[in-house]
């Protein structure tokens, strides 16, 4: 039996040839949106229907096998990392993802000021930034600008 075979089982999912290969999209591939794993998946299955894999994302994510994230201003995205309370960097530019592993020792700005009453069991934070990439293509400003520019 396969990992991911024993991971539907563990949460009472049927196996299915379309479960199994979105897991496996979302291993090889993660932090994508549905219409890339649509595709991921439809490469080697082409007869799965987009409605079954709309309905598979929301059955892993709502049994916590896939975790589904939404950066503001952007579109859902999915990933198969689960279990822990990591983050993410969002590049600004070109909407690249990556993970960021939970902070240790002091963390204050993870600590409500006002919990309001809630038992707090998981702090998410969103880092926003410019990844290497982008930061490359961008001109430097340390030049001086041209005549007559501002």
């Amino acid at each position: 039996m396969s990992d991911f075979e024993a991971q539907l089982r563990a949460v009472s999912l049927r196996v299915t040839r379309p479960r199994l290969a979105v897991l496996a999209a979302l291993r090889d591939h993660p932090h994508v949106d549905t219409e890339t794993v649509i595709d991921l998946v439809r490469a080697d299955h082409p007869a799965v229907s987009h409605q079954t894999i709309y309905d598979v994302l929301r059955a892993l994510t709502d049994t916590g096998l896939v975790r589904r994230i939404q950066p503001a201003g952007a579109n859902a995205r999915y990933e198969a990392r689960v279990g822990d309370n990591h983050h993410h960097v969002v590049c600004r530019s070109c909407g690249a993802i990556a993970d960021v592993d939970c902070a240790v020792g002091h963390t204050p700005c993870l600590t409500a000021s006002d919990d309001h009453g809630f038992v707090i069991d998981q702090a998410e934070v969103v880092y926003w930034g410019t990844c290497p990439d982008c930061a490359a293509d961008r001109p430097r400003n340390d030049s001086p600008l041209p005549e007559g520019s501002k």
